[in-house]
């Protein structure tokens, strides 16, 4: 089980603390915020890297595939209408290497979205999320 503590700040700023870890999120200045933080949406898209990244270094680690960097790319599209939720998220695996084999990052990331990341599974219950692998030696 999850718990978070959300204190409000004022106009529409809040103190998140999770796990003993504090973040601020706001809204932008149109909607009544004053960009202290980022939107909570958009935070959505930092668990969703956290969550597939961790599993791809896991999976690779035990698979004895070395890279050199690995980063992840993520853009959210949401719907015109309230609520604008994300209709459809594109993620990009980006490795770096001298040694990088294609077939076990593939197997890698895919096993990441399709059956061990739980981000990417909520996500996918609202909207399309794409992902793509990008290697350079």
């Amino acid at each position: 089980m999850a718990h978070t503590d959300a204190r409000w700040r004022g106009d529409m700023s809040f103190e998140l603390e999770l796990q003993g870890f504090k973040q601020i999120v706001d809204a932008d200045p149109s909607v009544g915020g004053k960009n202290q933080g980022p939107t909570p949406k958009a935070l959505m898209l930092n668990a969703l890297a956290g969550c597939t990244g961790m599993d791809v270094v896991a999976i690779l680690n035990k698979m004895q595939m070395p890279f050199d960097r690995f980063e992840i790319k993520i853009d959210g599209e949401t719907t015109d209408s309230h609520p604008k939720v994300f209709g459809k998220i594109d993620v990009v695996y980006q490795f770096w290497g001298s040694e990088l084999d294609e077939s076990k990052i593939e197997k890698a990331c895919k096993l990441s979205q399709t059956k061990y990341c739980g981000v990417s599974a909520t996500l996918q219950e609202a909207g399309e999320v794409n992902w793509r692998i990008e290697l350079n030696p």
